[in-house]
């Protein structure tokens, strides 16, 4: 298997973490995408670990009615290692309302990193609040979670009201009590992004020596790689508030004088987009469109990133069922984390219709948490957008 390799970048990048003291973490080893700069093998358990649970009962602050808020799933976790514990903060899924069900966070903690015990209520759902526009009644999804240099733990999840998908941010120093502090994009380039289609927000953070994934700044900034058709980044200088990175084209407009005779002349102009650091390919896993998994990590080779790659119909993987979601490996520069420096040709983690439960989607493995747990690493991901899977990596 071969990976676009720059081989004096990631030397480069090497040297220069090395300077500004980044010290070597459990990985990556040589990985089944071949690379020696990804993390893996993985071997997955053969049953999910978590999935719907219709019991637990909760009563909707906006509906002031009980629902059984893990009635339709529950599925694309974030994990945070916490007291030599694994939490999981879950999107759970009821069946009510026009959105097909509305998504809330659950927490579940479990000692082994496979046997989780549920907490009977969600601790982030959507409220009579200041973001009940934004949040009804889509709700909350998909949380990713690192912790700050404090100890305080910043959630990026998407928040939908059944129409648009906006990145929101949330903090907490429990796990179980969250405060909301609105759209990751909300304040940026004076509310322009306001309504930006946004979802997977991904934290750039490094392990600490006691296994915390704690967001790091780069260059002075914090980094969010975001997308879901492509990936993005974004920057902030408090985790809270947001500024996509934007790439300034050069436009040219025809204006025509207004007076008589005069002719039509052109004269320069610019438009501004979103820069794309990474983007579907042809003919592979992910053709049809890439989106980050969990919290990349800054490495002694660079920026390590898994993210998640859907199989197009017209130009995708063969090997591989149409609108299959599959899992990548990407480095990035951490001296310019808008530029790739390795990306593996090939998916290391396919969806296995094994675990998928009888009668529902078997192509869809979905990549959002990473621990590192007594010594291994362990990767959960979302099972036919049902249910928890784990997977499992043991570094040399």
């Amino acid at each position: 298997m071969r990976a676009t390799l720059r081989t004096s970048a990631l030397g480069g990048a090497a040297l220069a973490l090395a300077a500004a003291g980044f010290a070597t973490w459990p990985g990556p080893a040589r990985g089944e995408a071949g690379a020696s700069w990804t993390l893996g093998p993985f071997t997955r358990d053969a049953a999910p670990v978590l999935g719907p649970d219709p019991q637990p009962v909760f009563r909707c602050p906006v509906r002031n009615e009980e629902v059984r808020w893990q009635e339709r799933a529950a599925f694309n976790p974030a994990a945070v290692v916490r007291d030599g514990r694994v939490h999981l903060l879950f999107r759970a899924e009821d069946g009510s309302g026009e959105a097909g069900g509305t998504s809330r966070i659950g927490l579940a903690v479990s000692e082994d990193g496979r046997r989780f015990e549920r907490q009977a209520e969600p601790v982030l759902y959507p409220a009579d609040d200041f973001m009940m526009p934004y949040e009804w009644e889509g709700g909350c999804e998909d949380p990713r979670v690192v912790e700050r240099e404090d100890g305080t733990y910043v959630m990026t999840y998407t928040a939908f009201d059944g129409t648009t998908a906006r990145l929101a941010v949330a903090t907490s120093g429990d796990l179980v009590h969250w405060t909301k502090h609105g759209l990751a994009f909300g304040k940026a380039a004076d509310g322009r992004f306001r309504d930006l289609w946004s979802k997977s927000g991904a934290l750039v953070c490094s392990l600490s020596t006691s296994g915390r994934l704690v967001a790091t700044r780069i260059a002075g900034k914090y980094w969010m790689y975001w997308g879901e058709s492509e990936v993005f980044t974004a920057t902030s200088d408090n985790l809270v508030d947001w500024t996509p990175t934007e790439r300034e084209d050069v436009l040219v407009k025809r204006v025509t004088r207004q007076r008589a005779g005069k002719p039509t002349v052109e004269v320069p102009g610019t438009r501004t987009s979103f820069k794309v650091v990474i983007a579907p390919r042809q003919g592979r896993f992910d053709s049809a469109l890439v989106a980050p998994g969990p919290p990349p990590v800054l490495t002694a080779r660079g920026i390590l990133l898994l993210y998640n790659g859907s199989n197009s119909r017209a130009s995708g993987d063969p090997t591989l069922p149409v609108a299959a979601c599959a899992g990548g490996q990407v480095l990035l520069d951490p001296l310019d984390p808008t530029a790739v420096l390795a990306r593996a040709e090939a998916t290391f983690f396919r969806p296995d219709p094994s675990i998928a439960p009888r009668g529902e989607a078997d192509g869809f493995s979905f990549l959002e948490a990473l621990a590192f747990f007594r010594g291994r690493w362990l990767l959960y991901y979302g099972v036919a957008g049902s249910r928890i899977g784990v997977a499992e990596y043991t570094p040399p």
